[in-house]
């Protein structure tokens, strides 16, 4: 029998995500354009809401199933996870529809024979609509990590870092969809556009608001357009049609708020030379070279295709004053020093601030990956620093959590290098953190989970 669009997209991702490490936002993105609405929001609630809850997901499966996940083929696994988060989170979508398409795509992956078993866990599921893994745990930390679906060795670290209810509100954060923010890029900027565009999201359907924490950047609140009542979840899920068509025309580009907070106090100036070392996919260096237009964007990368992709965004932004350079930043960069005005280093991380966006990030990440990299992150910015002239500003920055890849790294860099001091932040009082460093976060600021300190060249 068919599966409906939706779930065979879902599940493909699913599957890819899984056998090949690939991200879900942009297999999301590639599939989109194959989708109605309806079908393309369906695949989008689908895809992050399974990988945001599959620990809960998994644990009621091999309740229900009486077996562990490791013994069922990965198509039968899949399946049963889009069955049982539409039985427990979509409570518009029938149980009958959910059981039975699930139970069809073990079937389309020729699986026949785990047909009728897959039947009967979905089938029990909806005789015990109420059964809560995390009910009868005594432990609270295991109680959160099942709860909100973290790894157990991730909610510990937050614990112990934040406190038992920062670290809840953190990873409760997680499990909710991020808003959709944009910007409007130097090409909407030079044809005078971006109030005119605002009026036509507007009449289009969408409730727009500023962002309170970065400027000339605006958030989705709500939009008339979506369909099922679903509120808008992301730029390919469901959202006003001619949103999508400025993103592809160039004149806005999806961009989280605390990113575009990042690469705005960098504060780039006419007549500068800025350099942005590790700037593949480019969001920030097109920021900056949208606000300076008459400052000299330099933005490096290890590899010729995510270069690539900065030279595409630029191009479809319409901008002009970004030079690309390929290097490898834990080496001695290929500039003379102290030639750069203001150098960003928005460092190689974790990225656990960005679970809300990249929800599967959290199910591949090792303790041992924040060890390594923040010594990655130490050399990177001492090569950096060579590039700042007297007076110049240095940009520390991550989209990381950790005190490990954040304070340590600050703390560590003021101990080694006695010519640079910390620079005072323009910033509003509710973001600053300890030692003139600032924090966004999920729970508090609903944006990813960034962390800045800037530097001062003296001599």
């Amino acid at each position: 029998m068919p599966v409906s669009p939706a779930r065979r997209a879902a599940f493909e991702i699913l599957r890819r995500v899984e056998q090949e490490s690939a991200y879900s936002s942009a297999l999301l993105a590639s599939f989109g354009d194959d989708l109605n609405t309806r079908d393309r929001a369906l695949t989008h609630e689908l895809v992050l809401g399974i990988l945001r809850r599959r620990l809960w997901l998994d644990r009621t499966i091999e309740h229900f199933a009486g077996r562990s996940l490791a013994k069922l083929d990965l198509a039968v696994v899949l399946a049963l996870r889009i069955g049982l988060y539409q039985l427990r989170f979509l409570s518009r979508i029938p149980p009958s529809a959910a059981v039975n398409e699930s139970v069809n795509l073990v079937r389309a992956a020729r699986l026949k024979s785990a047909a009728s078993f897959a039947n009967g866990v979905l089938r029990q599921a909806t005789r015990e609509p109420e059964y809560d893994p995390a009910a009868n745990v005594d432990d609270p930390i295991e109680t959160l990590t099942i709860e909100t679906s973290h790894p157990r060795w991730v909610v510990e670290r937050w614990i112990n870092q934040f406190g038992f209810a920062e670290a809840s509100a953190i990873a409760r954060a997680n499990n909710t969809p991020a808003p959709v923010a944009f910007r409007f890029t130097a090409k909407a900027y030079a044809q005078n556009h971006s109030e005119d565009l605002l009026g036509e999201l507007r009449s289009a359907g969408a409730e727009i608001g500023p962002s309170s924490i970065a400027r000339n950047s605006w958030r989705l609140l709500r939009s008339n357009s979506t369909e099922d009542g679903e509120e808008a979840t992301g730029p390919h899920g469901p959202m006003p049609a001619l949103l999508r068509k400025l993103s592809d025309d160039g004149l806005i580009y999806f961009q989280d708020e605390g990113s575009q907070l990042v690469a705005q106090l960098v504060g780039a100036q006419t007549g500068e030379r800025v350099l942005d070392v590790c700037a593949a996919p480019g969001s920030k260096s097109t920021l900056m070279a949208a606000e300076a237009r008459e400052a000299r964007i330099f933005a490096g990368d290890l590899y010729e295709h995510r270069a690539g992709t900065v030279k595409q965004f630029a191009s479809q932004q319409e901008v002009r004053n970004i030079r690309l350079v390929v290097y490898d930043a834990m080496q001695e960069l290929p500039f003379a020093n102290h030639s750069f005005d203001r150098v960003l280093v928005d460092a190689p991380c974790s990225g656990t601030g960005t679970l809300r966006h990249n929800p599967e990030i959290r199910w591949r990440l090792q303790a041992s990956d924040i060890t390594e990299l923040s010594a990655k992150q130490k050399r990177i910015l001492a090569n950096a620093a060579a590039m700042v002239r007297r007076r110049g500003i240095l940009i520390y920055s991550t989209c990381s959590l950790e005190t490990e890849e954040n304070e340590a790294i600050v703390h560590d860099f003021r101990e080694t290098h006695s010519d640079f001091a910390v620079s005072e932040l323009n910033i509003p009082a509710i973001l600053s953190a300890r030692n003139g460093s600032i924090r966004t976060w999920p729970h508090r600021d609903d944006t990813d989970g960034f962390f800045v300190t800037a530097f001062q060249r003296e001599n």
